[in-house]
């Protein structure tokens, strides 16, 4: 099991009432971090709500629902006695779940070499753009279910250190908003993906006739009544296994980038109010904290655009957060403001490491998987039947495919591109009026700011905007070859 070590001097409790002031900034700037979890932290509760103590709640019900981890945590209120029942039905699922998978994926291989004699494009490209699409089921969930231990253990130390907020000062931003999109989207794609995959499973129901949602080799009668029930439910569980792994390895990524994107804008916002956060843990006036606000956070039409990635920029509420002024030396504010927000950065780029870790080899089956599947697509669109509950299958199919080229690609990105731009905010800042106190630690920070990070996939290409065009090229060279492998066909049948 992957274990992960918590930031150095993290405070765990309230300090005591005869520590220094020095130690009481060190706690309180680290309780502003992590927010709303210490009567001191008086940002605004409409603008930035509690502290969420489980972000990926959704997804870890999801990969639980659908056979992805066979090592689940179980209730406190299970009996001792029932814990090796729990664990031992979970890996059964677990094994259940992936037969399923498999062996669709084998009656489609042994479909496609039936038709392959044939010589008829179209049912050739049907079989294998099923066998694909089962087989990366298939390897999705030994995927996840081999990694779970060390995905849960990544999950739970994101939950624990994540940073709520960004530092006093005179402006903030709040992580919230990223959880709150992060779990909205998760919603809409796996919702997205099941729709998709039971629209082709239900249609002989909805269409009334005795067929099965899948056409695929049975060594056996499948219309026959004794087995007709269970090979449809066998089939309609493998489509609803298929939509919920799609959906739950594109939601995972989207998630960890949206949230480590916040954190980098929570990083910003904090460089940002370096030196109005030591003039206000200093004892700095009102009037001259408004007028640092007023100059940081600009009006609506001289703001700089594109600040942050996915956070907006709140104004704080002076009067209140005034309150806690303790009137320490403000470069020793700095200074440890500034150690505050390195082990932000290193916390972050520890995240990105292990996310790369997660994801590389997936990526890499992934982007294969979608250049494939892309190129099968269309071709079957461009060249198939008319039959109308036929295109619309092939429609989602195809738009859920693009969709989740995209969400990879953009967002690793977006990543690689914010990862790199702490730097400027740290010049949005007084920086300047504490450079020669801190001039070793300010050169540092602004070398290893520089450190931009990647999500490869199997470490051969980066998941950019870049692959996202050269994946769709591939796919239409493809395309291209079996449109003049159709014609010729045509041609010699003539």
């Amino acid at each position: 099991m992957h274990t992960f070590r918590a930031p150095l001097n993290s405070c765990t409790k309230p300090p005591d009432r005869q520590l220094d002031s020095e130690c009481k900034f060190k706690y309180m700037a680290s309780l502003q971090f992590h927010g709303n979890i210490d009567a001191d932290t008086r940002y605004d509760a409409t603008l930035d709500p509690a502290r969420e103590p489980e972000l990926f709640r959704l997804l870890m019900g999801l990969q639980l629902a659908m056979g992805m981890k066979p090592s689940p945590r179980l209730p406190s209120w299970w009996p001792t006695w029932l814990r090796p029942v729990g664990g031992l039905m979970a890996k059964a699922y677990c094994s259940m779940v992936i037969f399923t998978s498999l062996h669709l994926g084998l009656l489609f291989t042994k479909t496609t070499l039936d038709v392959l004699p044939t010589g008829e494009l179209q049912a050739i490209t049907d079989a294998l753009t099923m066998t694909i699409i089962y087989f990366f089921t298939a390897f999705a969930n030994i995927y996840w279910c081999v990694r779970s231990q060390r995905l849960l253990a990544f999950m739970d130390h994101i939950n624990r250190e994540y940073r709520h907020h960004s530092l006093a000062g005179v402006t903030f931003v709040s992580s919230h908003a990223a959880y709150r999109w992060s779990r909205s989207f998760t919603a809409t794609w796996i919702l997205s993906c099941l729709v998709g995959v039971i629209t082709w499973g239900v249609s002989p129901l909805m269409l009334g006739i005795r067929t099965l949602p899948l056409t695929c080799w049975y060594p056996f009668d499948a219309l026959s009544p004794g087995t007709y029930t269970a090979v449809y439910a066998t089939q309609l569980f493998g489509q609803i296994s298929v939509g919920v792994t799609f959906g739950f390895g594109g939601s995972l990524f989207v998630t960890l980038c949206l949230l480590l994107l916040a954190q980098f804008d929570v990083l910003y916002c904090s460089l940002k109010n370096l030196d109005a956060h030591s003039k206000l843990l200093s004892g700095e006036t009102i009037g001259g904290l408004g007028l640092l606000q007023r100059e940081l956070l600009q009006g609506a039409f001289t703001r700089e655009l594109n600040q942050y990635a996915v956070l907006q920029e709140h104004a704080t509420d002076l009067l209140r957060i005034s309150a806690e002024s303790q009137n320490l030396a403000q470069v020793k504010v700095f200074h440890s403001a500034l150690v505050e927000c390195v082990r932000l950065h290193r916390f972050i780029l520890y995240c990105c490491a292990e996310l790369e870790n997660l994801f590389s080899p997936y990526c890499l089956v992934k982007s294969m998987q979608i250049t494939l599947q892309l190129c099968l697509l269309v071709f079957v669109g461009v060249s198939g039947t008319r039959e109308f509950l036929r295109i619309v299958n092939q429609i989602q199919y195809l738009a859920l495919t693009l969709f989740e080229l995209l969400m990879f690609t953009y967002c690793g990105e977006l990543l690689s591109r914010h990862s790199v731009r702490s730097g400027e905010a740290f010049w949005r800042g007084g920086w300047w009026k504490h450079a020669h106190l801190l001039r070793q630690d300010v050169l540092i920070f602004l070398v290893n700011s520089r450190r931009a990070v990647y999500v490869t996939a199997g470490k051969f290409y980066v998941m950019d905007v870049n692959r996202l065009r050269s994946v769709i090229t591939q796919a239409f060279s493809f395309l291209t070859l079996l449109q003049k492998l159709a014609a010729k066909k045509a041609i010699t049948e003539a």
